[in-house]
């Protein structure tokens, strides 16, 4: 007790230097603060913790040194977002929200399996997926449950500490695959970066100073800096370029063009005879493929090429890499999109479905693939952390348990089928069918008097959503859990917006 009232005299004794100095109301709330702790720590456990109760009720040190008020009790200069005015979201957008992207004027407020619902109240049948991400639909039970329940015990720590989700997510992505490690991080973006680095680091250690790896045209990898240069489309590096160059270190060359592809690899391994001389050696770092292009028209890898690029990558002891955002997790049929082609890469990418619409992306490599990276090489913050490991599991759980593979085969097999039966009744619109799975497109013919994009727009209107893939590619990608009469529903609501088309333009 004399210990408390000497402190608590120190106390005064504080405030009263304070005033005497006219410190400022930040220096004066810091003093004060620091002169009840001082106090807190004088007093006794029994008598610091405990309340007058007979009961002793426990106060954590968080509670006790907490200066966070109770809502509602304190006027601050931050205005809450529930006082601001949010009555029209298109509104808000165009006013406070970048414009990256081209939006349809529709507002999404809720959704149920393979159905959204407008602000409106109007349903529409999604065969979008959130660009092929919502792979168990909308509100699935499953992951509802799992990413509840883990925000309510750990969401996020970082990756300096272990955690089991994380551990049990990249077993079952080794156990289901060819890997044998796993990395993760938040998107496709960053996990294509991380396959980059990745090859890089690879044949920097095998003595190569100017690495370069092989992509498509026409294929698409990433928003960031250097996915955008894999990305062999020229149309996405207007105005981010130095020099008219974006960044080094990569080639383009047709996809499904082996002869071009062995051209290709033999040229960048020869080195230039200036840069031999100043001791620069150039190689193939790696052969980076989408097993099926998605952004790039909805094109199938042949099992020739990826053939060849596998035995190309051995003989030059470059990786296989294949980028499997979009064609994996499912949706080709398959776990894994190369597995439709007989191959097995070095180092494959995965996000979208992997967390049924949460954010997560992983990188997984195998072999001599799976020790390049050490402490510090490669990192994220956010990557793998609980809440996102508990919807990757719950996705991989699903999918396991509820035969989810079988039906995105039979499933698929029925869009394709009704896609032709389409086709062939409207031969001046619609050209081939292609895809794997749940991964369809459909091309639209020069002459057919619309694009892609717009008879997207008819869809619609008919309650159909439905996404492009280029200028002249409609996509479709439902939910991997849609029944064979939504199947049926979107083919029937599909021809009818054409039929619409055809019947304006005649």
């Amino acid at each position: 007790q004399t210990r408390t009232l000497t402190s608590i005299h120190n106390i005064f004794c504080r405030l009263l230097a304070v005033h005497n100095n006219h410190l400022d109301a930040t220096t004066t709330t810091m003093k004060i603060q620091s002169a009840i702790l001082s106090v807190a720590l004088a007093v006794s456990p029994a008598t610091a913790f405990s309340s007058t109760s007979s009961s002793h009720n426990v106060v954590s040190s968080t509670q006790l040194y907490s200066t966070i008020p109770k809502p509602g009790t304190v006027t601050t200069s931050l205005t809450p977002p529930s006082k601001l005015d949010s009555s029209n979201t298109p509104d808000l957008f165009e006013s406070r929200v970048y414009k990256t992207y081209g939006r349809y004027p529709i507002t999404f407020t809720s959704g149920h399996g393979c159905v959204l619902t407008d602000d409106t109240g109007k349903d529409y049948l999604d065969f979008v997926a959130g660009i092929a991400t919502c792979a168990l639909g909308h509100s699935n039970e499953a992951l509802t449950s799992a990413i509840t329940n883990q925000m309510k015990q750990l969401h996020h720590v970082s990756n300096l500490y272990y955690t089991p989700g994380q551990a049990q997510l990249a077993n079952w992505l080794c156990t289901n695959s060819c890997a044998d490690k796993a990395f993760f991080c938040n998107s496709g973006a960053e996990s294509n970066e991380a396959a980059i680095k990745l090859a890089r680091r690879h044949a920097n250690d095998r003595g190569i100073t100017d690495p370069v790896i092989i992509t498509a045209e026409n294929s698409f990898h990433g928003r960031t800096l250097a996915t955008v240069t894999a990305t062999g489309q020229p149309k996405y590096h207007k105005g981010f370029t130095y020099g008219g160059e974006m960044v080094r270190g990569f080639k383009y060359t047709p996809y499904n063009d082996v002869e071009k592809l062995k051209a290709l690899v033999e040229e960048i391994n020869v080195t230039p005879e200036e840069d031999a001389k100043e001791g620069r050696k150039r190689g193939v770092a790696a052969i980076m493929m989408e097993p099926l292009q998605g952004e790039g028209g909805i094109r199938p890898g042949t099992v020739e090429f990826f053939a060849a690029a596998r035995k190309l990558c051995d003989d030059n002891g470059a990786l296989l890499i294949c980028d499997e955002v979009q064609v994996g997790m499912g949706r080709s049929g398959s776990l894994w999109g190369h597995e439709q082609l007989g191959v097995e890469p070095d180092v494959f990418t995965s996000a979208k479905a992997l967390g049924g619409g949460v954010p997560i992306g992983a990188m997984m490599a195998k072999g001599e693939a799976a020790s390049v990276f050490g402490p510090g090489d490669h990192a994220s913050t956010y990557g793998g952390n609980p809440l996102a490991c508990a919807a990757g599991l719950a996705v991989a759980e699903y999918l396991s348990e509820h035969n989810v593979l079988e039906n995105v085969r039979v499933r698929g097999e029925q869009l394709a089928a009704g896609l032709e039966d389409i086709t062939n009744r409207y031969p001046s619109v619609l050209g081939e069918t292609r895809g794997w799975g749940l991964l369809r497109g459909v091309v639209i013919k020069e002459d057919a008097g619309c694009t892609a994009a717009e008879l997207v727009g008819d869809a619609m209107k008919e309650g159909l959503l439905l996404v492009a893939a280029g200028p002249s590619v409609v996509r479709f990608v439902p939910p991997l859990i849609v029944s064979e009469d939504e199947i049926n529903d979107a083919l029937a609501r599909f021809e009818k917006a054409i039929e619409k088309r055809v019947g304006e333009s005649s």
